[in-house]
Parts: structure tokens; C-alpha cells; sequence
């Protein structure tokens, strides 16, 4: 009956909002990564996300070698009217850098594809991978127990060691194999075997921002039997309490709507007991779950949309983050070699550009569903990660400064701006837009203020329960 349904979702929300308030409810100005990259545990050294942030910056240099390139790659605003001629591009390249501005009043297309490619390349410079995974599931795949022991020892040396160095990244964690009863005990072994590992070579220490991500996870028994063993493991290494965050995958129906006919997520979320970081969407996963087709299995599936939808109203308002899911066409040339034809090195381009702007493309319907982090599967996507970030929020700045501003104006009464009608409501939307801005590096302090007129720490003091 409808009424036992709405019964169980009324009380899974009910769960939810409480775990929140344990979780500090305003969590939403916190930071949080814009991507998450998977690699094999067997792979995995010190170093691993810097290799990947330079073959991510030589991919860039080699096929978008100006702003230009990258915006004609990426489709950036009004791409077409940019000059393609290489001296064009240089001269009005130099004229941005001696005075941007007036560029941006006079021919804002250049600018704008100007800013976001500078951006994207200083990031990949200085911090190409925000999340990484040492990934002991689809992307290690089944081994020997003993082999898997060993990989799991060595990936924690290494992590200890790039702590160390300074080379790890501001979020990292392990994903294990499912708790699913087939892989329980070598999932909980793998973890076991690394935190030890971890802790022996880090001074009885954890990373910041460490998570412990759960695949495939069908029922709340098994974020339930998770929560568990890291509450133990806490207590018996002398760890302060949920010092491991647990990240869920929603890669099954039964995450989605149990077998009893029943919302589950909420369910599971609770069952973390205060340790739900965030939920990842596999939409591969799912979709085969489903029985739907290999050949109409994507990310933009209808049944996906559905999923994620439920995702983002059942969680996204009480502090847990969400990730949408990968694209599955990486950016690899299809001609290898030095001495390459004319022809070759063009179809390389366009093989990589193709690629570059399908990613592109999956990210900003990602941004429109709510969805402000995804998988990257390989460091040629880097740049297309950071041109969406960057051009998403850059794009949507004068207009959302414009209705900010105006409310702050008119101290909270409703405004009009152009033909837009802001209340107290949609300027809390205006205001997280800016806060995720500002907290993964899109929007500056300086570009914040010189905009609305107010500093990041006055944005963050805005108390929505006086609006």
C-alpha cells in the first residue's frame, strides 16, 4: 500500500536529517572534491597522482596548445568568433595578460575561454587529482589472497610515504570488495591488512579526509556490518571516534528500492552510523542490473536519471555529497609513434577532442542534476574535468552576482533582477553556488568580492534561518 511505503521513506528521511545534525547540517559550505579517480591497488606509489596531473598537463599542451584550441575543444561560449590563426592568437594572448579586463569588456568570448584555460592548466600544475582510490575491486579485479595481502601492505607503504612527501592527495581512501556474502571475508581482510599497514608506517595516523568506499551495496546490512568493523578497529588502534568515513556506491536496484518494495537509502545512509560521507552513482552497474542492453547502457539512460534523482532528494539535503558516474570514452589517440602523416596527427586531435568534449559534456548535465562530482577514469580526462568546473561556475557568475547583490540590497526582501524573481529561498541556492565556487577553487576571494561586494568568510556567515 502507498501508505507503507510513504511510511518507510517518511522514516528514513527522518533518519537522515538526525545523522545531519550529528554531522553538522552545514555542511554544505564545507569542501568537497569535484572529482574522484580510481586506480588499481596494485599500481598504486607515492607519486601516482602527480604522474597522472603530468600526463594529464601533456595531453592538454599537446592537443589544446592555446586557449583558442581548447575552446573550439570544448565548445566554450562563442567559441567561433576566436581567431585560429597562430599569430592572432598570440598578439590577443598578450593583450590578455597586460590587461584582462579591458579585454573582458571588449571581446568577452576571449576572456572567458582565456580564464577558464588558464585555470584548468594551473590546476593541473598544482593539484590535477583532488580524490583518489586504491581501488581493490573492478580495477584490480580477483587475485590470490596472498597476492591481494601483499598489494594491500605495499598500497599503505606508499600512501604512508606520499603522506610523508607531501604528494597525497587532500582526499584519498581504499574501495574493498563488496560485503556482499561471496566477498565479506577478502573485503574485510584487504581493509584489515591496510589500516594496520597504514597505521604501523604513519605514526599511528590517518590521512585527512580518508574513506573507506562500499560497491555494489544491496541492502543496509552491509554499510551496517561496515560502520561495525571500523567502529572496532577505531577503538583497538586508539583512533578518535569515525575518524573513517564510509562512501556507498548505489550500483544495484535494491540501493535504490529494496525487495520488499521499500526506499532504501535512507536505510543504508543511517546504517553508517554518522559516517556517510557521500554516495556514488555507477551507472554501468545499475543499468545491467536492470537488464537493460550493453549497447543503450549510459550514464544519460532514463533509469539513471531516476536514480539519481532519488539520490538527490533523499540525501543531498541533509549534508551527504553525491558523484555521478563515469564516462566510459577515454581521450587516447588512435595513432601511436613520432613520425606521424598529416592526416594521422588530425585524427588524433579529433579522436581526443571527441572525447574531451563527450566528458565535458556528462559533467555539466551532472552540475545541472545537482551533481557536483563524477569518476575519472584516466589523466587525459583531467582536462575536461577542470574545463567543465571552471566554465560551469565562470559562466553563471555575473547573473548569480547580480541577483546576490540585489537581495543583499534590499536586506532580505524579495527582488526582482531582470526577470528573475529572488526570495528567501533561491538566494540560498545563490549563495551555495558561490560557496562550492569558492570552496574547489573556481571562483577566487578576489573575483568574489570584486563581484557582490562581500568577502567569502561574510558569505559564509549568512544565517539562513533569518531569511
Amino acid at each position: 500500500m502507498t501508505k507503507t511505503i510513504l511510511k518507510e521513506g517518511d522514516e528514513g528521511v527522518t533518519l537522515i536529517i538526525k545523522e545531519a545534525k550529528k554531522r553538522d547540517a552545514s555542511s554544505f559550505d564545507k569542501r568537497r572534491p569535484v572529482h574522484v579517480v580510481y586506480g588499481g591497488a596494485n599500481l598504486f606509489k607515492h607519486d601516482t597522482t602527480q604522474k597522472l596531473g603530468r600526463i594529464a598537463l601533456e595531453t592538454l599542451d599537446r592537443y589544446s596548445p592555446n586557449f583558442s584550441e581548447f575552446a573550439a575543444a570544448f565548445h566554450l561560449g562563442d567559441f567561433a568568433s576566436l581567431p585560429r590563426d597562430h599569430d592572432a592568437v598570440i598578439a590577443l594572448d598578450a593583450r590578455l595578460n597586460e590587461d584582462p579586463e579591458r579585454v573582458k569588456r571588449d571581446f568577452y568570448a576571449a576572456w572567458f575561454a582565456w580564464t577558464v584555460y588558464r585555470k584548468t592548466r594551473e590546476k593541473l600544475v598544482r593539484e590535477a587529482v583532488e580524490d583518489f582510490r586504491i581501488d581493490f575491486e573492478d580495477g584490480y579485479g580477483h587475485r590470490s589472497d596472498d597476492e591481494e595481502d601483499s598489494d594491500a601492505a605495499t598500497a599503505a607503504v606508499e600512501l604512508a610515504k606520499a603522506i610523508r612527501t607531501g604528494t597525497a592527495p587532500a582526499f584519498i581512501g581504499i574501495r574493498v570488495k563488496s560485503f556482499e556474502p561471496e566477498t565479506y571475508n577478502r573485503g574485510l581482510r584487504t581493509l584489515e591488512v591496510f589500516l594496520n599497514t597504514l597505521l604501523e608506517y604513519n605514526n599511528n595516523e590517518l590521512p585527512p579526509n580518508f574513506a573507506v568506499s562500499l560497491p555494489k551495496v544491496s541492502s543496509d546490512k552491509e554499510t551496517k556490518a561496515l560502520a561495525a568493523q571500523l567502529k572496532k578497529f577505531e577503538r583497538n588502534a586508539g583512533l578518535a571516534k569515525r575518524s573513517i568515513e564510509i562512501e556507498f556506491l548505489v550500483e544495484t536496484s535494491e540501493a535504490i528500492i529494496d525487495k520488499r518494495g521499500r526506499f532504501a537509502l535512507g536505510r543504508i545512509a543511517k546504517s553508517c552510523k554518522g559516517r556517510c560521507r557521500s554516495a556514488h552513482f555507477g551507472a554501468y552497474d545499475f543499468t545491467s542490473g536492470l537488464g537493460i542492453s550493453s549497447r543503450f547502457q549510459d550514464i544519460r539512460h532514463p533509469a539513471c536519471d531516476l536514480a539519481r534523482q532519488l539520490m538527490l532528494l533523499t540525501l543531498r539535503p541533509h549534508g551527504i555529497g553525491l558523484s555521478d558516474s563515469v564516462t566510459t570514452e577515454i581521450p587516447v589517440a588512435p595513432h601511436k609513434g613520432v613520425d606521424l602523416a598529416e592526416q594521422q596527427l588530425k585524427d588524433n586531435r579529433n579522436a581526443i577532442h571527441s572525447a574531451w568534449l563527450h566528458h565535458f559534456e556528462n559533467i555539466m548535465r551532472s552540475y545541472s542534476n545537482g551533481f557536483y562530482q563524477s569518476w575519472d577514469l584516466h589523466p587525459a580526462q583531467l582536462p575536461a574535468r577542470f574545463a567543465a568546473v571552471y566554465s560551469f561556475f565562470l559562466d553563471s557568475l555575473p547573473s548569480q552576482a547580480g541577483r546576490l547583490k540585489g537581495f543583499i540590497a534590499k536586506s532580505a526582501k524579495t527582488n526582482l533582477t531582470g526577470n528573475v524573481f529572488d526570495d528567501a529561498a533561491s538566494v540560498r541556492g545563490i549563495v551555495t553556488f558561490f560557496v562550492q565556487g569558492l570552496n574547489c577553487g573556481a571562483i577566487s576571494d578576489e573575483e568574489l568580492t570584486a563581484a557582490v561586494g562581500i568577502s567569502a568568510d561574510d558569505l559564509r556567515q549568512i544565517n539562513f534561518k533569518s531569511l
